[in-house]
Parts: structure tokens; sequence; C-alpha cells
């Protein structure tokens, strides 16, 4: 009877120490998943951002594949003009001031 005994203890011993065992295999599983589904996240957001760049440079190229879009690069980069061409300076409007008679007692006042 007491080997009997010794027997089940050794092997619910054994049970345990294979499901702790297994327990922590399935633990570090779901922190690698983890980690793997985040870096899988934030390569699609990379990859819109580089899309989003991709398009954007088309457009920059499409520009820039016309006469009138290279040579409105070539003005901007460098602040080139055409021969002939004029700087026009715009100045904003003037204040009016507003042109009212002083009152009598006010002429008055500013007479002494």
């Amino acid at each position: 009877m007491r080997a009997k005994q010794w027997r089940q203890g050794i092997l619910i011993g054994v049970l345990l120490l294979v499901s702790f065992w297994l327990m922590s295999l399935i633990w570090g599983l779901s922190g690698k998943a983890h980690i793997a589904v985040s870096q899988a996240h934030e390569a699609e957001m990379q990859y819109q951002a580089l899309e989003e760049r991709k398009t954007a440079l088309a457009a920059t190229l499409a520009a820039l594949a016309t006469e009138r879009g290279q040579d409105a690069a070539i003005r901007t980069a460098f602040g080139v003009a055409r021969p002939g061409e004029e700087v026009i300076v715009v100045v904003p409007p003037a204040t009016a001031t507003p042109t009212t008679m002083p009152s009598w007692w006010q002429r008055i006042l500013n007479w002494f």
C-alpha cells in the first residue's frame, strides 16, 4: 500500500513539473506573439507612411516633368527672375485719419 502511495506521489509530482514547464512555454510563446503583432503593426504604419511619401514624390516628379514646373522649382530654390521681369512690392494701404473739427471749447483750451 505504501509503495502505491509513493508511486502516485511521484506521478503527481512529475505531472506538476510537466504542467509548470508547459505553462512557462505557453507564457513565453504568448509574449513572443505579442511582440510579433506589435512589430507587424509598426511595419504596417511605416508602409503606409512610405506609400504616402511615394505618392507625394510622384506628384512632384510629374510637376517637374513640365517646363513650367521646372521653372517654378528653379525660381523657388534660387530666387531668380527672367530678364526683363521686375520686382513688385505690395504695400498695405495707409490708414486714413479722421478729419473732424474740434468743438468750440477744445479750440479755446488749445488756445491757452
